[in-house]
């Protein structure tokens, strides 16, 4: 059996204390055909990046709301997700060499879970590359199938593409963050586009008194005397932390004693993170004002959240992004962003609100100096982007998006 995810029970009276009787109400609405359904969704960590905090919210709500709702984890071997994590950055667009043992590989270990996938469910999401054959591989065992694509598969390689079609054609539908996502020689008869969601009572999330936050980041040597410029995010190239450090080095010419955190999730199906960690801490070996974290080294949920209320500017310079959880997460504190163009990350940031789009080393030094110099901008920014996520981009909003189309494929 695969690996079912201890998970604890959620009050949905904390919702309706945080956002609202009407937003709780809309949800028991939505679940209301649903209820007494099983539904699994199946991914490849328990921890590390925002799939995984993302199923750790929504699961127990989907309890909450009455329907019998699991979170599998895939068994994987280092060689396994080494493969899948070369597909990751395939259907980004990178060069894959896709030979008959990287099939032979993913293969084995896919028919090995789903021989492991034994329980009965009226649905199943299948979330990303890695188990993606579990339809093919299991037959659909009178359960409706939802594969759902968390990356951004704009400019996918069609080798790779190709290969994993035959796999993701079964479904009852495929998920995407964005219609541009959507690869344009991917033939399916049901798409759904769903943007992912924050959840504002996690421990990443939730308000914590703003003393107590400036006693866990000082905790951690960060001064809180001196401007601090924060990129959280896992020590993966397409987040580009070595671009985040160079312009760092910019930004602190001009704005001297300015200090970097650099705040990174490892995951176990992400074999590439220790490699992308020890480049940057070779990188920085030297430098005091550059701080390097991870979730082995005492940071977590709620050290995150610290950083992003007491940074006065939070950086994303990703390449490629699926969506980046971390920018709401930040705009919910009131904490301004600079990012890239990248994925959805526009879609959390419109005009003059949560903070700049950047492209390109001077464009990111000239908003991240801007913000540092004019911290009235800065709050205005912040509080406008926190706005913004409590309409666009909390977690009760993703669930009935889950839930209508669960409805309508039922």
């Amino acid at each position: 059996m695969l690996r079912s995810i201890d998970l604890s029970p959620v009050s949905l009276e904390l919702y309706e204390a945080a956002l609202g009787r009407e937003v709780v109400d809309d949800l028991r609405e939505a679940a209301r055909p649903l209820r007494g359904r099983r539904v699994a969704h199946v991914n490849a960590t328990a921890y590390g990046g925002g799939v995984s905090e993302l199923l750790r919210s929504t699961v127990p709500l989907y309890r909450a709301l009455g329907i019998d709702a699991d979170w599998l984890v895939i068994p994987g071997t280092t060689e396994f997700f080494e493969v899948t994590k070369g597909f990751h950055n395939a259907l980004q667009g990178a060069e894959l060499d896709l030979t008959d043992e990287v099939k032979a590989t993913y293969l084995k270990q896919n028919r090995l879970i789903a021989e492991r996938f034994d329980g009965e469910y009226d649905f199943v999401f299948v979330h990303d590359p890695q188990p993606a054959p579990l339809r093919t591989l299991t037959g659909a065992k009178n359960a409706r199938w939802v594969w759902r694509c968390h990356i951004d598969t704009s400019q996918p390689n069609p080798e790779v593409l190709a290969f994993l079609e035959p796999f993701i054609t079964p479904y009852d539908a495929v998920v995407f963050t964005l219609p541009d996502f959507i690869p344009p020689d991917l033939r399916h008869h049901r798409f759904a586009i769903m943007a992912p969601a924050i959840d504002p009572l996690s421990p990443k999330n939730m308000t914590v008194p703003m003393e107590l936050c400036q006693r866990i980041v000082a905790w951690t040597g960060v001064s809180l005397q001196r401007p601090l410029v924060t990129q959280i995010s896992r020590f993966d190239p397409w987040k580009d932390p070595l671009g985040v450090i160079a312009v760092f080095q910019e930004v602190r010419q001009q704005i001297p004693g300015a200090q970097l955190a650099l705040l990174g999730q490892m995951a176990l199906d992400d074999p590439e993170g220790w490699s992308m960690y020890d480049t940057i801490q070779a990188e920085v070996a030297n430098d005091d004002d550059i701080h390097v974290f991870t979730n082995f080294t005492g940071i977590g949920n709620l050290e995150v959240n610290a950083f992003q209320c007491c940074s006065q500017v939070v950086v994303q310079k990703s390449i490629r992004e699926g969506f980046g959880l971390v920018v709401s997460e930040a705009l919910w504190k009131g904490t301004p962003v600079v990012a890239g163009r990248a994925g959805g990350i526009p879609l959390q940031m419109g005009e003059g609100i949560g903070g700049f789009l950047a492209s390109g080393t001077t464009d990111f030094v000239d908003r991240i100096v801007q913000l540092l110099r004019a911290p009235r901008l800065a709050q205005e920014l912040g509080t406008s982007g926190r706005a913004s996520v409590r309409e666009h981009f909390l977690v009760p909003r993703l669930i009935r998006e889950e839930l209508a189309l669960l409805a309508s494929l039922a």
